[in-house]
């Protein structure tokens, strides 16, 4: 009966080794817990970046103010009557 208690004992370092120290045990279990939670902060960033330009999207198709400031802003577009100022700054005629 002795035996059988050191078997069990035996079995059960065993099992516990392999649980604890092996590549696929408990490490490797956590280490794929910290990359599914820092997937999903990257995925709710990118799902708020996504709602931001979808809501763009949507202000530059229903609404020409929004498709003027971005030409404005990103192509330099001028509107008809409006007059474009140039302003360079001056030479510094302190030095020589």
């Amino acid at each position: 009966m002795r035996w059988v208690m050191y078997t069990l004992i035996v079995i059960t370092i065993a099992l516990q080794g392999q649980l604890w120290l092996a590549d696929d045990g408990y490490r490797k279990t956590r280490n794929l817990s910290l990359a599914v939670a820092e997937q999903r902060q990257q995925n709710e960033a990118l799902r708020e970046r996504n709602a931001a330009l979808d809501a763009e999207v949507l202000n530059l198709k229903n609404g020409r103010a929004a498709a003027e400031e971005r030409a404005r802003t990103d192509l330099g577009m001028i509107g008809k009557n409006e007059t474009f100022f140039q302003v360079v700054p001056a030479k510094d005629i302190t030095r020589h």
